[in-house]
């Protein structure tokens, strides 16, 4: 939905980038196929999810080229998607959309990527990105690799853009301080499975699936008197974990039972809120297209 926030959280190794790289057509699903506006033929309509859809990075150093000029890549989105007559018309664009990030034309006109710090040059990223006004933003980590004390102003400019350009925003990120500041909708992702969706204020404060609850209390407080004193064993590897036959979750899981090494759990609706455990009963089992695919391992 318009000027809505859609978070999918999970660590490292989960599939989070994976999705992100299959919805901007970087790599092939290896079954069923990714729907955007009622559109799922990306080869076919290259030029129309591109003017949709854009993307913003982990490390903004990888986006640049060092060698070149940080505006060039400006004035190139300008003129391969034809946003401008002429290069005055260019140019006042591209500081409106500077502007709208918090940075001066002047203060980026002649630089090179070294010139600037990440978060400065992450703005440039978010800059050039909205230059297409897309519907749909995707932020992969964009706040992993920028200094601590200038993440939350990057959080908060995502949050004032949605809401000034009706833009949608997939945020894909392991920090649920940040998931939680943006609001919205979220999805937690375990092994290449969504095992909890639904309000972030619901799915945060009241987890209910045990991996969730795992991320919760991994959060760091900043009281000297609260330390982890507790050892966690981790039984498999990631592959493994890929591998299980049930719940994908079952290696680690501190409410384990026999059933979860076997059977994959279906997805369960309560309260508002999507999720896939062995823990709750089937009584309150969805009708939701999203959950009926889970249930026959299509999800």
């Amino acid at each position: 939905n318009p000027s809505d926030v859609f978070t999918l959280a999970g660590e490292s190794g989960c599939g989070k980038t994976t999705v992100a790289r299959m919805i901007l057509g970087f790599e092939e699903p290896t079954a069923g196929q990714i729907i955007y506006q009622n559109t799922g033929d990306k080869r076919a309509k290259k030029i129309w999810f591109s003017q949709r859809i854009q993307a913003v990075f982990q490390n903004p150093f990888d986006t640049f080229n060092p060698l070149r000029k940080v505006e060039r890549y400006l004035y190139e989105t300008v003129q391969n998607y034809h946003l401008a007559g002429n290069k005055t018309e260019a140019r006042k664009l591209i500081g409106d959309k500077l502007e709208s990030v918090g940075l001066a034309f002047d203060d980026v006109s002649g630089k090179y990527p070294s010139e600037f710090s990440g978060g400065q040059l992450q703005r440039i990223a978010i800059a050039r990105a909205l230059l297409i006004e897309p519907t749909l933003l995707i932020a992969d980590e964009p706040v992993s690799m920028v200094d601590a004390s200038i993440r939350m102003s990057i959080v908060n400019l995502f949050k004032d853009l949605k809401d000034q350009l009706k833009m949608s925003v997939l945020y894909i990120t392991h920090d649920l301080a940040t998931a939680y500041y943006l609001g919205g909708q979220i999805a937690i992702m375990f092994r290449g499975n969504i095992v909890e969706m639904g309000p972030v204020e619901q799915v945060l404060m009241e987890p209910r699936h045990p991996y969730t609850n795992l991320l919760r209390e991994s959060i760091p407080e900043a009281d000297p008197d609260r330390r982890w004193r507790e050892k966690i064993s981790i039984s498999e590897i990631e592959h493994e974990e890929y591998l299980r036959i049930g719940c994908k979750f079952a290696g680690r899981c501190p409410e384990v039972m026999e059933k979860c090494k076997r059977q994959v759990p279906k997805s369960i609706h309560m309260h508002g809120v999507y999720v896939k455990c062995h823990l709750y009963g089937a009584n309150a089992l969805t009708k939701n297209t999203w959950a009926k695919e889970v249930e026959t391992g299509a999800g």
